[in-house]
């Protein structure tokens, strides 16, 4: 028999040992939203019954740790990322896995990702900097903490789209719902378990990271597809005398000898610049799933 909501969520993620983080984190924000808000409900409407049971009757109705945890296993089971990975096959060459590039979903997902993190990065380093320079000037007011403790929410709000994002474009799961917050504690004490919490910081570290990263990223990607799109536009330049590019005052046109070199360079250029992007894209997720969920 379970005597709190806290044993059974302690029961709960006991069970999920070995599931994915996400999943886990998701199952017990889930478990936690239902248990407290029927309890709470149930509690005001039965004031003749005791608490204990509420909770007993809410569990048999919600499902024990062993059945949710079932659930939760079977959904990962079913259903992952659109972009995930999938198991190399045995009989694929090394020609048709580095050519198979182009045809790749997470590539084409992680290449997309590289070119738009720059205007992720400066909106979410904005958003930390000015959050928390308010937030420490304002500390000395009376707005100052309610001020904090709503920058702090929309860290969380911002770092779950994030989430998302990463998600779609990178192929790995992440949490599809918030951390469940107890709405009948005040404002005060929720504010200060956002202060305790290693993931508030980790998720502003996050964002004020996201800059750096995305000027890296979209520098080098931005650079490697226009070069790769020069090259492969070398036959166009060509027939249409157009000048391929410019030092200083002169213009310089392709020639006809270095054309096919120069298409063939394109096409290895991009292909390696989908094989980078998809490497890259692997390596931030890895990141993304450390500093907004941990192990």
């Amino acid at each position: 028999m379970v005597s709190s909501i806290e044993e059974y969520l302690d029961q709960l993620e006991a069970r999920l040992t070995g599931c994915d983080a996400a999943t886990r984190r998701d199952a017990l924000s889930d478990a936690e939203e239902h248990l407290r808000t029927a309890l709470e409900s149930e509690s005001a409407s039965e004031t003749e019954v005791s608490e204990q049971e509420v909770l007993n009757r809410i569990i048999g109705k919600y499902g024990s740790p062993d059945e949710i945890a079932a659930a939760y296993r079977q959904i990962e089971a079913r259903i992952s990322p659109a972009l995930a990975p999938r198991p190399r096959r045995p009989s694929q060459s090394v020609s048709s896995s580095f050519f198979g590039v182009i045809t790749d979903p997470r590539a084409w997902g992680a290449l997309l990702y590289m070119l738009f993190s720059l205007l992720t990065g400066i909106f979410y380093f904005t958003w930390a900097v000015y959050g928390v320079s308010l937030s420490l000037s304002l500390i000395i007011i009376i707005i100052g903490l309610p001020f904090t403790y709503l920058f702090l929410r929309s860290v969380r709000g911002i770092m779950l789209v994030e989430g998302r994002i990463v998600e779609a474009l990178l192929g790995v799961r992440m949490p599809r719902r918030a951390v469940y917050e107890m709405r009948g504690k005040p404002w005060m004490q929720r504010l200060k378990l956002l202060l305790k919490n290693e993931r508030t910081w980790t998720s502003l570290a996050y964002m004020v990271m996201q800059l750096p990263l995305g000027i890296i990223y979209f520098t080098i990607f931005i650079i490697l597809v226009a070069f790769s799109l020069i090259f492969l536009a070398a036959p166009v330049a060509y027939l249409l005398d157009l000048p391929w590019g410019y030092i200083g005052r002169y213009r310089i046109y392709p020639s006809a000898n270095l054309v096919p070199f120069l298409v063939i360079g394109g096409c290895f250029l991009f292909i390696g610049s989908m094989h980078l992007a998809k490497m890259i894209g692997q390596l931030h997720a890895r990141l993304a799933r450390a500093m907004l969920i941990g192990s």
